[in-house]
């Protein structure tokens, strides 16, 4: 009985923090969801969300999120994969990883001075006798960027599965027959799944909700979910909007994390 205590004691600071920094902000947010410019309850804001401009514009999140992770992870992979194989594999996952203790809007802003009109990319163009070219705010520019910002959160989490795989068991399969791309699919890709899952969760959830890249660097040219909730909230104070559209983006995020979260396997030794 005092262990139960106990216990409840130790987890008590856990429960407040959950209730104050995540189901109050949450409760927050479906509240103003429910209000007007004029601050009366509505449903409005919940069938404006289901109108043509909304839905285009979740899909057109999706799909950015969808080419931002799938390049991330065609980059992350391989490049995790062969730090395993390196002598000092630890110290060139730190010099991958320092990067992004740089602030997000400091690599955003060197980034529009890179693709810039004067930038160091148009003087490589012109090397080749090309003229220069508007990089910037273009789809190119936008989803570089986050794909370059995403691949050290992507690269942890494989490299970690990567790293724990026992080299047996693909001598094994070599020694079997199979091929390097049979051991890969068969072997290799299915034990560390649950890394490129995790990879894949801290890559797609972020990128589905960006606004601070997507302004930046894409301009008008990209209009993502994250773009208008801030369009909603600074813009046209419209707060219960911005508040309805962060509502569906929770969802949307619990959906993701559901989908490729890790199921523990029961079994037999």
């Amino acid at each position: 009985m005092k262990m139960q205590n106990r216990n409840r004691t130790a987890l008590f600071p856990y429960f407040v923090w959950i209730a104050l920094f995540v189901i109050a902000p949450i409760a927050l947010v479906l509240y103003y969801s429910m209000l007007d410019l004029h601050g009366n309850f509505t449903l409005a804001n919940y069938k404006k969300f289901f109108s043509t401009i909304y839905l285009q514009m979740t899909l057109t999140s999706f799909w950015y999120a969808f080419l931002i992770t799938l390049f991330t992870l065609l980059i992350a992979y391989p490049t995790a994969y062969f730090l395993t194989k390196t002598k000092h594999k630890q110290l060139w996952l730190m010099l991958i990883i320092i990067p992004s203790w740089i602030n997000l809007l400091l690599k955003t802003y060197a980034f529009i001075g890179i693709f810039g009109l004067y930038g160091p990319m148009n003087a490589f163009i012109e090397v080749f006798g090309l003229n220069p070219q508007q990089i910037l705010f273009t789809d190119f520019s936008f989803i570089f960027v986050a794909v370059y910002i995403f691949i050290p959160f992507m690269i942890i989490p494989i490299f970690n599965s990567l790293d724990k795989l026992n080299p047996s068991l693909m001598f094994a399969a070599r020694d079997l027959g199979a091929s390097a791309w049979t051991t890969f699919r068969r072997v290799v890709f299915p034990l560390t799944i649950d890394g490129v899952k995790s990879g894949v969760q801290v890559t797609f959830i972020p990128a589905l909700s960006l606004f601070m890249i997507t302004r930046l660097i894409a301009g008008n040219q990209v209009i993502t979910l994250g773009t208008a909730i801030e369009q909603q909230f600074l813009v046209a104070q419209n707060w219960g909007m911005g508040s309805t559209i962060a509502v569906f983006l929770i969802i949307f995020m619990i959906i993701i994390m559901m989908l490729t979260g890790q199921k523990k396997k029961g079994g037999r030794a």
